[in-house]
């Protein structure tokens, strides 16, 4: 026999009894009503009656003899034997999902699905894009601006593109994800020149707390930056709450108050002098809030030819508009 016929993967001559194979959309509805946590959330993630998905269950626990669910006063929980029976099938469809993509992007028919923080997305990628899609025409791309991850093991998406502050706690991967790093940039406050004349002077970043602060879902981003310069506010920060970067960067334009960016996001507005950076040539201002801008996909899709072709158009595109 030679090499070549002994390296071949053996042929399966038979096939699994019909017994052992339940119809696959009755799996599907048992392993989303197992995934979602009942039966209503899974009619919704699979956009289908809820007594479709009952009748599915049921059909499943036919199939096997067993009782998979039980219904509570709280809603459907899983059976020990359901959990371990889960447990399994749910391996075989993210293997069946999984292979399913790989085929699909190896053609490089298929867009680069693409979640990104929302200020990076609105004010620097949605006007670049041009050039990769000149520059790589067969390669299609879909931009979702989100400041949520998403379950890239799970293909939510494949690639992710977040914004990491250096200075709170250390950022950790998710097992089976790898990570490219975009840039390191210093975390800045911005302004209008209009909401900046005739307030108070700001020589400090403790001068900060004085003025009205641009908040996203919350204040703790402010209050981690402010805390890496020793500045820990006697009150509550001022400002309301607007939840995305890039509605803080288009509320400070407007002179509502200062705005949390990097030079990144916030270049065209100062280069334009319609923002200007709070602080900018004081002492008390030098950097020492860095964010990290990390590129991620699954470590298993990472040379694929689309993401490897965004990867680096994208890498190469932010290390030549920084200094």
């Amino acid at each position: 026999m030679s090499a070549e016929k002994q390296k071949q993967p053996p042929i399966h001559t038979s096939l699994p009894s019909r017994k052992a194979l339940p119809p696959f959309e009755a799996l599907r509805a048992f392993d989303a009503v197992a995934r979602l946590g009942g039966i209503r959330k899974a009619a919704q993630g699979l956009e289908r009656d809820h007594a479709v998905i009952s009748r599915h269950i049921r059909t499943i626990e036919s199939w096997t003899g067993a009782v998979l669910v039980e219904r509570t006063p709280t809603g459907i929980v899983l059976t020990e034997q359901g959990r371990e029976y889960h447990e399994k099938i749910a391996r075989a469809i993210d293997a069946l999902a999984n292979a399913t993509l790989d085929m699909m992007k190896s053609t490089d028919n298929q867009p680069v699905h693409i979640w990104c923080m929302p200020g990076l997305a609105f004010h620097w990628l949605t006007g670049r894009l041009g050039a990769f899609e000149a520059a790589y025409p067969g390669v299609g791309v879909e931009v979702r601006p989100t400041d949520t991850s998403p379950d890239l093991v799970a293909n939510e998406a494949d690639v992710d593109i977040r914004f990491v502050p250096q200075y709170g706690g250390a950022f950790q991967t998710p097992q089976g994800i790898k990570r490219l790093k975009l840039a390191e940039l210093p975390i800045i406050g911005v302004a209008s020149p209009d909401y900046l004349a005739g307030r108070p002077e700001i020589n400090t970043p403790q001068d900060m707390t004085e003025h009205q602060l641009l908040h996203e879902e919350d204040t703790q981003f402010w209050q981690d930056w402010l805390s890496a310069y020793g500045v820990k506010p006697d009150t509550e920060l001022s400002g309301p709450l607007l939840w995305q970067g890039h509605l803080t960067m288009d509320a400070a334009r407007h002179g509502r108050g200062i705005a949390l960016a990097n030079h990144l996001v916030a270049a065209a507005d100062l280069a334009a002098g319609r923002l200007v950076e709070v602080g900018a040539g004081k002492p008390a201002f030098k950097s020492k809030t860095p964010g990290v801008y990390f590129f991620m996909a699954r470590a298993d899709r990472w040379e694929l030819p689309s993401i490897r072709r965004f990867r680096t158009w994208l890498h190469t595109a932010i290390t030549k508009e920084l200094p």
